[in-house]
């Protein structure tokens, strides 16, 4: 592993940025899986993204100045992110000047490694810019090299500079996002010293071979860094993952200059993603997810301590599966999912024969989702109960399902807790029900 790999964590999701408690309990994970850098880009720090232009309060700069000396006192890099792409008038000095005085800011306060990010914004330009760049791209690549310039300038030493473009993705990148020759003008044009971002062949990228790798490295002239947002979940507030860093493989990092996470929400459902990515950078020959994941769930299992009954690790194992990865369930909740789908769709006279291998773990998973109520430690409580208790109602009217057709083979089911209404409610749901996704990504009308 080069000595200059990069590895760590991105506070860099929409939502509610981390409090300073949390930040000091990820800190103590990194600095325990040896996490080298910690990227500070959280979309709601409004003076991050919206109104880049103000700068922070003095209160506002003591607490980052916490974060910061929180980080150095770890051993952990890090680098400030700013996202003015939003509204930039990047043909005007004065912005440059204004980004400079923001860089200055927080300089001052001990930053050394900065960002600039150009993801998530407008694919327009205005008139006056586009008179004076023409493109996306090189408007982009003239402010970050400005930038890039003036803090290695003043550096005592090489400071580490990182730009994310437009099209982030290889998906955006055939859309033509940002212009037709977007990623190429910039590997043209922006400064050979940059770093710049990648999250892989889609947004969240299950899969990131080492071909897709060596062929983007082309287009920039120089390897990517990856923006890993495997185990990212603020799109879907339903829904975490605590599976294991996978589908790279251990090829894949001698081709990139490092990997930096965008993870859960929920900086406390953390610890198995991060564990096994660490796992992962720090492998020799051989890597196997599921073992790093078996073994970090181990490890995790010390933090849910209960004050009712205790949780046994295979059911934490089971209760896992089922908040796996975005498009894979772990093996215990794809076998019980297949067991149900059996059990229902099986003749009249075969259901309770193939209701037997479904019944043992369902309730099992009920229980666990049931039991998340009494952990003690409060936090972790409320990082899952919502999603856990959606999972908890599901197990519960199957397991009153199989019941009432043990009696009535025939019947229909019908539950005093599960009302229409409040059991699946609410407009989203409603609209959810008007079309249906098919498996090659299409949809169609409900009829």
């Amino acid at each position: 592993m080069k000595a200059d790999f990069l590895s760590g964590v991105i506070e860099g999701f929409y939502g509610p940025p981390w409090t300073t408690t949390e930040r000091s309990m990820v800190l103590n994970w990194m600095q325990a899986f040896q996490l080298n850098t910690y990227l500070y880009a959280p979309k709601d720090d409004l003076k991050q993204r919206l109104l880049w232009r103000v700068p922070y309060t003095s209160q506002e700069a003591s607490e980052l100045k916490v974060l910061i000396d929180n980080c150095h006192a770890h051993g952990v890099r890090f680098v400030f992110a700013i996202s003015p792409g939003l509204d930039m008038a990047y043909a005007q000095a004065s912005e440059l000047e204004t980004l400079q005085g923001r860089l200055e800011q927080v300089h001052e306060l001990g930053v050394r490694d900065f960002a600039i990010l150009f993801d998530d914004i407008p694919d327009s330009m205005r008139a006056e810019d586009r008179r004076r760049f023409g493109t996306f791209a090189l408007a982009q690549s003239h402010v970050a090299n400005h930038l890039y310039r003036y803090l290695t300038g003043r550096a005592s030493s090489r400071a580490r500079f990182f730009f994310c473009p437009t099209p982030y993705c290889g998906r955006m990148r055939r859309a033509g996002l940002g212009g037709e020759r977007y990623l190429e003008e910039i590997g043209e044009t922006l400064d050979p010293g940059i770093d710049v971002f990648w999250t892989g062949p889609e947004i969240i990228s299950s899969q990131i071979s080492v071909s897709h790798i060596e062929s983007l490295a082309n287009t920039l002239r120089r390897p990517p860094l990856l923006w890993d947002n495997l185990h990212a979940n603020d799109y879907d507030g339903q829904r975490f993952y605590c599976g294991p860093y996978s589908g790279r493989p251990l090829e894949l990092r001698s081709e990139i200059q490092g990997i930096l996470h965008n993870p859960n929400n929920e900086a406390l459902l953390n610890f198995v993603p991060w564990k096994t990515l660490s796992d992962f950078i720090h492998a020799k020959a051989t890597w196997n997810p599921r073992e790093s994941y078996l073994n970090a769930m181990k490890d995790w299992h010390a933090s849910f301590e209960s004050a009712g009954s205790p949780i046994d690790l295979e059911d934490l194992v089971l209760l896992g599966d089922c908040f796996y990865l975005p498009e894979e369930e772990g093996s215990e909740a794809a076998q019980l999912f297949h067991n149900a789908e059996q059990w229902l769709k099986a003749p009249l006279d075969k259901k309770q024969g193939f209701y037997r291998p479904f019944q043992e773990p369902a309730t099992r998973l009920r229980n666990i989702c049931g039991e998340i109520v009494n952990l003690e430690d409060r936090h972790l409580f409320s990082a899952l109960h919502r999603k856990t208790w959606d999972l908890r109602e599901e197990m519960e009217l199957l397991l009153t399902f199989a019941k009432q057709m043990k009696s009535d083979p025939a019947s229909q089911l019908r539950s005093d807790y599960h009302l229409p209404g409040t059991y699946r409610g609410g407009m989203v749901s409603k609209l959810r029900g008007l079309i249906e996704q098919r498996s090659d990504g299409s949809f169609i009308p409900v009829t």
